[in-house]
């Protein structure tokens, strides 16, 4: 059964940082990508950052570039997003997907991606 869990979202004051991590389960093979989303109230979920397994391609959002960092974890399936000097406007629920390379990749838009874990919120406070 694929399983993706996210974790370590919480409140953070404006500047501050977190880290995020989305762990997946039950594949067996490398042939996917693993993407952030993220979605604010009343706004349409967007994509964040993304790592393809398959060819190491990554992808991130021109709005968070040089504040957030995509990277594998210790192991293969976990994927890491570092998310510095946060700002009021990064408050949203953000989710880990995949999507496989087969049928789309990190520029993929969220409908193509096909697992998705529940999301964990990340609140900044001014």
């Amino acid at each position: 059964e694929v399983q993706l869990q996210a974790s370590g979202g919480g409140l953070v004051q404006v500047g501050g940082s977190l880290r995020l991590s989305c762990t997946a389960s039950g594949f067996t093979s490398d042939d996917y990508a693993i993407g952030w989303f993220r979605q604010a109230p009343g706004k349409a979920r967007e994509a964040v950052s993304c790592i393809s397994l398959s060819d190491g391609e990554t992808y991130t959002t021109g709005s968070v570039q040089g504040r957030f960092f995509v990277s594998s974890g210790n192991t293969k399936n976990t994927l890491l997003l570092q998310m510095n000097n946060l700002r009021p406007e990064d408050t949203a629920v953000y989710y880990c997907a995949v999507v496989y390379v087969s049928s789309g990749s990190c520029y993929s838009r969220p409908a193509d991606f096909i697992y998705w874990g529940r999301g964990t919120l990340v609140t900044v406070s001014s």
